[in-house]
């Protein structure tokens, strides 16, 4: 027999006492909703808006400050905006051979992001999955995995290009093998990690090949799937700009090279700041996908 166990007022919120006396077919207390507290959308969009506006805002005055010190050589953002004004406010001209403006750095260096990205997501998910599956294998493997992820993108370039002979395939494949761990093993523990209670529903009815993979499987892997992506996206993007330094050539790391080399330190900094940007647009990218299939992504 079932014991009724009685609260208090103190102790029951406001919906719990609202409803508690209510049976399934009640008439809803559509006042007592329209009451309830909602949330704060002006709140919401200040919180996403004006604050990191005025975080913002108080680095750049820190920054300010801080070049005013004496003996400081470091430019302050007005002396960026003088000197570098040209470059900020035409991004995409070109005079020929290598001296094109940020804007065309930036897209060349997205090419090369595409192509490594996309190998990376499409073999990091397809190896991932079969690893998740295959436990055996993936006792085997995981472990070598762990070791090769721990390698800096660098280490990879002279590898590269004693294997390519060319700057261009030995950047893309840089991309290529820094995206592709945490993808891969972040795919492989999703798929492994799947509930038994899913599994044993699939059996009972009969759900195999691509019926299993597009209603089970993807499903629950999905969350570790795009968390690979995510992450996957941010480190290609970092190993880009450091490859480019080293193998030249049209992109924003040999941009970022060459300013050092030629003394523009105003257009290094313009030059950081729309790497930032593109890396943060990038992730967003990435989570907007996430967000329109429904999936809850880190």
């Amino acid at each position: 027999m079932l014991e009724h166990v009685q609260t208090t007022d103190a102790d029951a919120s406001p919906r719990e006492m609202d409803t508690e006396a209510k049976a399934p077919g009640d008439p809803v207390d559509e006042a007592a909703i329209l009451h309830w507290p909602k949330p704060d959308i002006r709140w919401e969009a200040g919180s996403v808006v004006v604050l990191p506006g005025l975080a913002t805002a108080g680095l750049v005055l820190a920054w300010f400050a801080y070049s005013r010190l004496s003996g400081v050589t470091l430019p302050g953002p007005d002396k960026v905006l003088k000197e570098s004004w040209p470059l900020i406010s035409h991004p995409f001209y070109d005079n020929g051979g290598n001296d094109l403006g940020l804007g065309w750095q930036i897209l060349s260096s997205l090419k090369r992001v595409a192509v490594g990205y996309g190998l990376a997501a499409t073999v990091g998910i397809l190896l991932g999955i079969l690893l998740g599956r295959v436990k055996p294998a993936y006792q085997a493997f995981d472990p070598i995995f762990q070791v090769l992820r721990t390698i800096p993108p660098l280490a990879w370039l002279p590898i590269a290009l004693a294997t390519f002979n060319q700057a261009q395939p030995s950047a893309i494949f840089v991309i290529f093998v820094t995206a592709l761990w945490p993808i891969l093993l972040n795919t492989a523990a999703g798929v492994s990690g799947i509930s038994r209670d899913y599994l044993q529903v699939s059996e009972v009815y009969r759900i195999r090949g691509f019926r299993f993979f597009r209603l089970v499987l993807l499903p629950a892997a999905d969350p570790f799937i795009f968390t690979g992506l995510r992450i996957g996206i941010g480190l290609a993007w970092l190993a880009i700009v450091a490859a480019e330094m080293l193998t030249g050539g049209v992109g924003v790391g040999f941009f970022l090279w060459d300013c050092w080399n030629s003394g523009r330190l105003t257009d290094i900094f313009v030059a950081v700041a729309g790497i930032g940007l593109v890396g943060l647009a990038l992730d967003r990218a990435v989570a907007g996908v996430a967000k329109l299939l429904g999936v809850s992504a880190g």
